[in-house]
């Protein structure tokens, strides 16, 4: 079943949320929990794109979700629950440490073509060299190699393109979360649109077909350095499903046909299922220092 977006205008959760989060600062850990399962997928959707790796991503996730917790005190109402929280994701992204995933890819486009150049062009093996079918194969490759497309955005343009891209938030919702103003949040939109649009028409196949780039041809190269493991895969696991059923509507925006196209390829991408992280915050829920902060004891 695909749940409502809790980023869209017509998200109708906020008094649910304010009703838990209440119940919650009185010491309702069910409460809590719940409140807990209703955000994580969408914060850990936000992080897996910021930081490419899945581990990471759960890290991040969780490292969120504490910070969401401890603070719940302090939430005083005069924004919605979901505006509130969702600052507090987009500080910590914004903010945090450089994640391996950017540290070990290029960080803009020139350095990213040069590194998918060298990468040499084979034919891909039968089915039975790797424990999975060579179409997963090959789809791990194009979503992976599309995330590395989003890593040589800055990490505010990165941001802003997953809410607006692909989550397809609104200028009214983007603007709330990342505190700027909506002309600002959609210029911005636009300048990360146009970047992917760029890079894509000028080197990737998939929107181009003149261009020589085909995600079948790298597989094989990329399996053999270590950058898809077919073990082990990042972004073809089980998942919900996809970015464009999850987003509903597309914002009504004058883009270009092109633009949209490479649009509509991140947003078939996975929405991915999130780690459950109640059982690995529930040693914090019951810690002292929780029962203090919430007056639980």
């Amino acid at each position: 079943m695909e749940p409502q977006n809790i980023l869209s205008d017509k998200y109708k959760g906020d008094t649910s949320d304010s009703e838990l989060v209440a119940l919650s600062v009185s010491g309702d850990k069910p409460s809590l929990e719940k409140l807990i399962k209703k955000h994580q997928d969408y914060i850990y959707n936000i992080a897996l794109r910021m930081v490419f790796n899945p581990d990471e991503a759960k890290d991040v996730t969780q490292e969120v979700l504490i910070k969401i917790i401890t603070k719940l005190g302090s939430f005083e109402g005069r924004s919605s629950f979901r505006t509130w929280a969702y600052r507090i994701v987009v500080n910590h992204v914004l903010n945090m440490k450089k994640s391996m995933g950017e540290m070990q890819h290029a960080n803009n486009f020139t350095q990213y073509a040069k590194n998918i150049d060298n990468c040499p062009d084979s034919d891909f093996p039968d089915n039975t060299s790797y424990p999975v079918d060579s179409k997963i194969l090959v789809e791990e490759v194009k979503i992976s190699c599309m995330f590395g497309m989003l890593l040589c955005l800055d990490r505010e343009q990165r941001l802003v393109y997953t809410l607006g891209g692909l989550m397809q938030i609104s200028d009214t919702v983007g603007s709330e979360i990342m505190e700027i103003s909506k002309d600002n949040f959609r210029q911005k939109l636009s300048r990360a649109r146009r970047d992917l649009h760029n890079f894509m028409n000028n080197k990737c196949g998939l929107v181009n077909k003149e261009n020589p780039c085909r995600c079948s041809k790298k597989t094989k190269a990329l399996i053999n350095i270590g950058y898809v493991n077919p073990n082990n895969l990042k972004f073809t696991r089980s998942y919900y499903f996809k970015m464009d059923k999850m987003a509903g509507e597309k914002v009504q925006e004058l883009v270009s046909v092109l633009d949209n196209e490479c649009n509509d390829l991140f947003r078939t991408h996975p929405f991915e299922k999130s780690p459950d992280f109640i059982l690995s915050l529930r040693k914090i829920l019951e810690s002292e220092r929780f029962l203090n902060i919430f007056n639980a004891n």
